[in-house]
């Protein structure tokens, strides 16, 4: 890869919705020539696709947590399954350490929290931590 697609790279992650002729005005190439490199980007899947940011708080999620999961019993697969049901998980990977599994979920209530934990036991011991802020993105 080189410096140019970086730039690309780079620009998009911060507006993935800018135009290509903005685009091109940034990393310094023509309109066409950057439409150009940014489909070969997709095609070679680096770029996998575009997305929004959503503000969770205000569509009523304001509780966030970082939830460490440690299967029980070899029930990966149940596991795995149950997480798909929800639409309130960022993201659920599966890790080395102690733990099986580190997700992040979104809560309208604690209430909302200690149900989603409490429906998770029967496949994995938790460790969970609330969010108070974000530091950085990147």
């Amino acid at each position: 890869m080189d410096a140019v697609n970086e730039m690309i790279i780079e620009e998009l992650k911060k507006d993935s919705r800018i135009s290509m002729s903005e685009l091109g005005r940034r990393v310094h190439l023509s309109p066409p020539a950057v439409r150009e490199r940014v489909r070969q980007l997709e095609e070679q899947g680096i770029i996998k696709g575009f997305t929004i940011a959503l503000d969770i708080k205000k569509m009523g999620y304001p509780i966030e947590a970082i939830i460490e999961a440690t299967i029980k019993n070899n029930r990966y697969n149940d596991f795995k399954q149950q997480i798909q049901t929800y639409t309130n998980i960022d993201f659920c990977y599966r890790i080395a350490g102690e733990a099986c599994f580190l997700l992040k979920a979104h809560f309208q209530t604690f209430v909302d929290a200690e149900t989603f934990i409490d429906e998770l036991q029967p496949f994995a011991h938790t460790k969970t931590n609330f969010v108070f802020s974000e530091v950085a993105r990147f």
